[in-house]
């Protein structure tokens, strides 16, 4: 956390100058990505990592599919980018549907493939509001996987957080002491479900400090051009939707392109207002796109690098 003098004196220059003015662009950056159900998706994810792999990003995560759904495609993709993109991957794995030696094999499958990082998930069944139920013979929460895959090998190994408090958790208390099982289990970071308001991640940070976590809890952010879908991702998993955020945009649904145009305004200030209270490293969940991220990016300061891919030529 940077000092009290520090943050007011960047709280006065985000008052007083215009928003995004002279940012050094000293952030970090990670993106996550979809496994690709069809070969124009497929297609789609690769321009969208095309596009982001000059930004250096920390990593780049891929997600797994409840119940385990999506393993192989997963693995292909995360497999790709490693070997084309030249980007540390992490693959999602979660406890649904699996056994121990399950998944033991997916693990050692990565870590021969030479992904060295996981994002470690509980994972849900499938069914909106269906309760989790471990397999008998698999890891009953997120917090026994992540011990049971430094137990495997050395992964790097990222948890989930909930600023707004899992749906399934007794209380917010109950969920912070779970996301401290998981981090003492050996996780190394943690991620949080996406939220709206910049308050909302720093009453957090302030409930996880007083709590002793001292462990990066990257904020997750969802940039939102699709209110719709950004409603129903939030009422899935707790996470309060603004009021204001429909009336900002009523009207565009013909209108694409200033759609587009509203959403990074909207989500580069809510950056910028994290910025503004200390956050320098950003998660972007991209929905396998990459217009909306960058532009937030070039908006904190950040610039591309020499990619990857033309390192790979």
């Amino acid at each position: 956390m940077i000092a009290s003098y520090e943050a007011l004196h960047e709280a006065r220059t985000a008052l007083d100058t215009p928003l995004f003015a002279g940012l050094p662009g000293d952030i970090s950056t990670s993106f996550e990505f979809f496994p690709p159900r069809s070969d124009k998706m497929e297609a789609q994810l690769w321009e969208a990592v095309t596009q982001l792999a000059p930004l250096a990003p920390s990593f780049v995560s891929v997600t797994y599919g409840a119940g385990g759904s999506t393993r192989e495609r997963t693995h292909g993709t995360v497999a790709r980018i490693i070997a084309e993109a030249h980007l540390p991957a992490a693959a999602h794995l979660t406890c649904v549907d699996a056994t121990k030696a399950e998944i033991r094999d997916v693990a050692e499958q990565y870590w021969e493939a030479g992904v060295r990082h996981i994002v470690a998930l509980r994972g849900d069944m499938g069914e909106p509001g269906a309760a989790f139920v471990p397999h008998p013979d698999g890891y009953a929460s997120a917090a026994d996987l992540v011990a049971g895959l430094k137990a495997i090998a050395p992964f790097e190994i990222s948890v989930a957080a909930y600023p707004e408090t899992h749906p399934d958790a007794i209380s917010a208390q109950s969920d912070i002491d779970n996301l401290k099982r998981k981090l003492d289990a050996g996780a190394t970071r943690a991620i949080t479900q996406f939220f709206f308001e910049a308050e909302t991640y720093f009453r957090f940070r302030d409930k996880l400090a007083a709590a002793g976590i001292t462990a990066p809890v990257l904020p997750g952010i969802l940039p939102v051009s699709n209110v719709a879908q950004a409603r129903k991702f939030a009422g899935s998993c707790g996470a309060a939707f603004p009021a204001w955020m429909d009336g900002v945009f009523t009207g565009l649904d013909n209108h694409p392109g200033t759609r587009q145009l509203v959403a990074a305004t909207v989500a580069a200030e809510f950056c910028r207002r994290l910025y503004a209270g200390g956050v320098r490293d950003f998660h972007f969940y991209t929905l396998n796109r990459a217009e909306l991220a960058y532009a937030i990016c070039h908006l904190l300061g950040l610039r591309p690098q020499t990619s990857a891919l033309e390192n790979a030529a």
